[in-house]
């Protein structure tokens, strides 16, 4: 198996860059325009969509971005949208609008500058994904330690079987890791409220 070949597959290197964002406020189409043409490279399948005006309008609804200005998303808008886009994919919507809620009234109410906080996002993506590309190295081989001690003749199927269960239990202990952060954040909040 050359996971390296499966890696480039995914392009997990594909974020929403600042200077794919443009300048000027976007209609919903072009958000959904933008997106596509940016993460599209990144589907399962041909069907799948990555994003869609019921999402966008869910997402409005539910709060987890500050309120657009006649019918257009700016800069603001559309970074956070990309990090919607990249949470939902293992948090709840819930969990999701959790998280943003504090930075959603600090831009609203404080002129916060979320470019800034953006990039810093971006350097932790690319960090992570490097973190990620070694940490596949990493379990491979141990998976190739524990693949020889088995001794047996379908080698590439147990191997898959093995990484398919090492990344899923990767992905389950960040998962509680951040949903544990969501809680405590509530909790926090809930106390500053009383």
């Amino acid at each position: 198996m050359d996971i390296n070949l499966i890696l480039d597959k995914l392009q997990l290197n594909t974020r929403l860059d600042i200077k794919d964002i443009p300048d000027i406020d976007l209609y919903m189409d072009q958000v959904i325009q933008l997106f596509e043409k940016k993460f599209s490279p990144t589907k399962r399948n041909e069907e799948e969509k990555v994003l869609t005006k019921t999402m966008i309008n869910n997402y409005a609804k539910g709060k987890l971005f500050f309120p657009i200005k006649n019918k257009k998303y700016s800069r603001d808008h559309i970074m956070l949208i990309s990090m919607i886009y990249q949470m939902k994919g293992a948090l709840s919507i819930h969990d999701v609008k959790q998280t943003l809620e504090t930075l959603n009234n600090k831009i609203m109410e404080e002129d916060f500058d979320l470019l800034t906080l953006y990039m810093s996002y971006l350097t932790l993506f690319d960090q992570n994904l490097d973190i990620f590309n070694s940490g596949v190295k990493n379990h491979m081989n141990d998976i190739h330690v524990e693949i020889e001690k088995l001794g047996s003749k379908d080698e590439t199927y147990l191997e898959k079987l093995l990484l398919i269960t090492t990344f899923t239990e990767m992905s389950n202990f960040y998962r509680k890791a951040a949903e544990k952060m969501v809680d405590n954040m509530l909790e926090e909040a809930t106390k500053r409220k009383q």
